[in-house]
């Protein structure tokens, strides 16, 4: 789905007007006068659009800070899930990791809530973004990565937690928060899951390896967290599986954006070399 076609399901949707695109991935993400909409890539993303809807309602029912919803259940358009939610005021600053440290520390002071979540199925969309891909990867590198997802699942299953398993926020990411007039809230809640909480903490350790968070700012993360993930024994499994999510991710923009084709192969050459340090680039 590309932006042209996101904006043709809005304008089914009535939501047309001076929409301004924020973001494009998983979703078109665009701010519609008060609200803001998101436009799902295809249709088997409903249950997912439902269950974040879902998220927003029990979040805001328990306290917690975060975006809230503008309609309680999705739109269906033309194979499409659109979900709508309250415009947040203009950031007053960019979200620092110790912001994303209190609000986890919120969330992970949750109970379970009173519907189904589903564990963080980190690999689940491996198949879907390569099968996005199509012939613009290389069918050894999708090939290896389908053969790295299926090792990776065998690791997660027998891991030891160090925390209590609970709710968790899933993409723990400070573009994940936002800082208004009235402080940090969380965005973006589609992967609010029940699993382990070390998969929330271990995506920090990601960005200080991996994508140049400087060492100062994720040990502000650990200490407003309480704790650093990477003295647990699971943290480069977990750390592995994401990795492998994060290149597959990649690639389902390979198609039309070069950009992304050159970073998926760089990705991929890192992880065959076994380069645990090499740079990504955020995409």
């Amino acid at each position: 789905m590309d932006e042209a076609r996101a904006r043709d399901v809005l304008r089914a949707a009535g939501l047309g007007g001076e929409a301004a695109l924020i973001a494009l991935g998983e979703n078109a993400v665009f701010a519609v006068g008060d609200l803001v909409a998101k436009v799902g890539r295809e249709e088997s993303l409903l249950p997912r659009a439902e269950r974040e809807l879902a998220v927003a309602g029990w979040l805001a029912e328990c306290g917690v800070r975060a975006v809230r919803a503008a309609e309680p259940r999705p739109r269906r358009v033309d194979g499409h899930p659109v979900t709508l939610w309250h415009r947040l005021p203009d950031a007053v600053r960019p979200a620092g990791p110790e912001d994303l440290a209190v609000l986890l520390g919120e969330i992970h002071a949750l109970p379970e809530p009173p519907f189904a979540l589903p564990p963080r199925d980190l690999l689940g969309g491996v198949e879907r973004w390569l099968r996005l891909a199509g012939d613009a990867v290389d069918p050894a590198d999708a090939a290896y990565l389908r053969d790295r997802r299926d090792a990776c699942a065998g690791e997660l299953a027998a891991l030891t937690p160090h925390l209590r398993p609970g709710p968790i926020h899933g993409d723990a990411l400070p573009r994940n928060v936002h800082v208004g007039p009235d402080g940090p809230v969380l965005v973006d809640l589609e992967t609010v899951s029940l699993d382990l909480r070390e998969h929330d903490l271990v995506v920090m350790a990601l960005a200080r390896d991996r994508y140049g968070l400087p060492a100062a700012q994720y040990e502000a993360f650990a200490a407003a967290y309480g704790w650093d993930v990477r003295g647990w024994e699971g943290c480069a499994v977990l750390r592995g599986a994401r990795e492998t999510a994060s290149c597959a991710w990649v690639a389902q923009h390979a198609p039309t954006d070069p950009n992304a084709l050159a970073e998926f192969r760089r990705r991929v050459a890192s992880l065959r070399e076994g380069d645990r340090e090499a740079r990504w680039h955020p995409f």
